[in-house]
């Protein structure tokens, strides 16, 4: 297990904005992949997704990885996040969007004005 471990270390590494889904970002193939997409999307982040469909170790791997049982799985700057609900709600709150500022991940927030 621990080449994808290596894997997927290397990923979240290489990318300041990592979502591992089912689907990919343009298709998402389950609805909590898809309301995450559409948070960063909202946010204006850019971020690689990975689907984990397409490939059953990584699957497997991401759970044992994180010690979390479900996907999508976000993380910023190689620091697991969490899930769609934690996402969801830090997104209410405004805490996401200060925890990607702090992180110096920038997003293109619209204007509340």
């Amino acid at each position: 297990m621990s080449a994808i471990h290596d894997e997927i270390r290397d990923v979240v590494t290489r990318n300041d904005v990592v979502l591992f889904m089912k689907g990919t970002p343009q298709a998402p193939q389950c609805g909590f992949s898809g309301q995450v997409v559409q948070i960063l999307n909202y946010l204006g982040v850019p971020y690689a997704g990975v689907n984990v469909l397409a490939d059953g170790e990584l699957r497997e791997g991401i759970k044992t990885f994180t010690n979390w049982p479900t996907i999508p799985q976000l993380y910023v700057k190689g620091e697991f996040v969490g899930g769609c609900d934690i996402v969801r709600e830090m997104f209410q709150s405004g805490e996401l969007q200060s925890h990607l500022n702090d992180a110096g991940v920038a997003c293109a927030q619209p204007d509340k004005g």
